[in-house]
């Protein structure tokens, strides 16, 4: 049904674009050519339909109706399988941050515990202060 549907759409959908760039345009007379409106009312000529205005409201009213019936199949047919978010995987754990100050000659290091793997620790490199060259001052430091 749903595979009907869509051809049947796809086609309309071709055919109202034909349809609608085939009418003429409100100003096409001579006027129209060079920004006036003319003999031309307000609003344009109200004539009668036209054949290609009449397949223009048939086959818009075509769109709407296979359009709103796809969305409502589509939206039928879907299982509610909540946030996209609650489908995300859960991070990697790591162990808290030392916070006691490490000895002198031991690098800092960190274990880290993969879902399901055994713990591993991770050395950490510290970056080295930069002494200044001697007869330069330190920056003062912001407080």
């Amino acid at each position: 049904m749903a595979i009907v549907l869509t051809i049947i759409h796809v086609i309309v959908c071709f055919f109202l674009v034909v349809v609608v760039l085939l009418q003429s345009g409100k100003a096409a007379d001579l006027a129209g050519a060079f920004g006036g409106m003319g003999s031309q009312t307000a609003f344009g000529p109200r004539g009668s339909a036209t054949v290609l205005s009449k397949a223009t409201t048939l086959a818009a009213a075509v769109f709407m109706l296979t359009s709103l019936t796809l969305a409502i199949m589509a939206t039928r047919g879907a299982s509610s399988s909540g946030s996209v978010l609650e489908k995300q995987k859960a991070p990697v754990k790591t162990a808290p941050a030392q916070t006691a100050p490490v000895p002198p000659g031991k690098a800092p290091s960190v274990t880290v515990t993969p879902e399901g793997g055994a713990p591993t620790t991770v050395p950490l490199q510290m970056p080295t202060p930069v002494q200044p060259p001697a007869g330069q001052q330190q920056p003062a430091q912001k407080k």
